[in-house]
């Protein structure tokens, strides 16, 4: 049975890929590129849940899942902004754009995802949710390169990256390509039904 590397997440609207390179190329010229991996923006994505392998035949199963999930909430507003580092500031190894869910209803859609995709034999994430955009992964550095870009991020200060209204939720596949990663929506569940 042929395998697809899977995700589930939420599409980014044009305009917020466009800010999103802008922040990038705002950031590499501040620290003339030395230090991170740069997402191309084009791949960027909210992930909701990393799936790993999924036998082919189980792709439907997965999207009613996701349907079930996402039937429930009427479309809801995301903004984006504030820059960060995981695991810190001190010692960033991925920097990325937050994002704000006033509503609450991005953690909820995030938690029935989990749920229903529990139930399929895809457990919980043990870490908790933090939504974000990631915009770079950092290469091997010393530490004060480290402190370097960390500082960075610190000072960089986004008031607001842009806002969007979520309106579906995708099953994605990712194809790894020497290129970097290609990525093709799978199924789409629509809020509200």
């Amino acid at each position: 049975m042929r395998q697809l590397r899977c995700f589930v997440a939420i599409e980014l609207e044009d305009d917020i890929r466009e800010a999103i390179r802008r922040t990038q190329a705002l950031l590499k010229v501040a620290q003339a590129g030395k230090y991170g991996r740069w997402v191309r923006p084009e791949g960027i994505h909210l992930t909701l849940k990393f799936l790993g392998d999924v036998p082919e035949n189980r792709v439907e199963l997965i999207a009613d899942a996701i349907r079930k999930a996402a039937t429930d909430l009427a479309p809801f507003p995301l903004f984006f902004g504030k820059l960060g580092c995981f695991p810190n500031l001190r010692a960033p190894r991925v920097t990325w754009v937050g994002v704000d869910d006033p509503s609450g209803d991005l953690r909820r859609l995030q938690r029935d995802v989990e749920t229903n995709l529990s139930d399929l034999g895809y457990p919980p994430e043990k870490r908790a949710f933090h939504p974000h955009l990631t915009l770079a992964r950092t290469r091997r550095v010393t530490r004060g390169e480290q402190a370097a870009l960390g500082e960075l991020v610190r000072r960089t200060h986004l008031d607001r990256l842009g806002e969007m209204e979520v309106a579906e939720v995708s099953l994605m596949r990712s194809e790894l390509q020497p290129s970097g990663s290609v990525y093709t929506q799978l199924a789409a569940a629509p809020l509200g039904g």
